[in-house]
């Protein structure tokens, strides 16, 4: 079956993507190669597996343009597009509050470019925001493997001073001043329900 992007371009699965298909899952520490996706999906395993908290990656919206019905009673998708999700990536509920997040990743050391993140995405968290939600970005120096959660608000300001006509990035020392770093672990790999407990006291 082929899949393809929002801009056409054919989607060829990654090494990575077959490795999540694997049934067993075993909590290593050993793999620093792995994506900010990947160590967030792991974290969210354990919080789940653990009763900690519910919180899902969204799938990604898919269009199909293409089926075949070989029989009358199955059909099989042949070609189909990703379409460009409307909101952020994960979303769930820890004590009763609703988790909204985005996470991205740079090579920047310096700085954290805001094109990184899209237009509909921030609508989406003043949203989640205006009706009271946790929301926040999860944002990974993948040169240094340093991640730090920032709450959206602070994301929401940085992106306004860009549409009037400041800098286009978060640099380093306000990420560092705003944001809060989350030491890479074991179980979990990336415990950010740590530093909501703090922001929240959800303790």
């Amino acid at each position: 079956m082929n899949f393809h992007y929002p801009n056409g371009r054919r989607y060829t699965p990654s090494v990575n993507s077959a490795k999540k298909l694997t049934p067993e899952k075993k909590w290593t520490y050993s793999n620093r190669g792995m994506t900010l996706e990947e160590d967030i999906n792991e974290t969210n395993e354990f919080y789940l597996e653990h009763g900690i908290a519910t919180i899902h990656k969204k799938p990604t919206p898919v269009q199909i343009v293409q089926v075949d019905y070989p029989k009358r009673s199955a059909a099989v998708i042949k070609e189909a597009y990703f379409k460009q999700a409307s909101t952020t990536d994960y979303n769930g509920v820890y004590k009763g509050r609703y988790i909204d997040f985005e996470a991205k990743e740079t090579q920047n050391m310096t700085s954290f470019p805001l094109k990184n993140f899209h237009e509909h995405q921030v609508k989406h968290m003043e949203k989640v925001l205006a009706q009271k939600g946790i929301c926040f970005v999860l944002l990974r120096f993948s040169a240094t493997e340093e991640v730090f959660l920032l709450e959206a608000h602070h994301l929401l300001s940085y992106w306004e001073r860009m549409k009037n006509g400041g800098r286009k990035s978060i640099t380093m020392e306000e990420i560092e001043e705003n944001g809060h770093h989350i030491p890479l672990g074991f179980q979990p790999r990336i415990d950010y329900i740590k530093i909501i407990d703090y922001l929240y006291t959800l303790k």
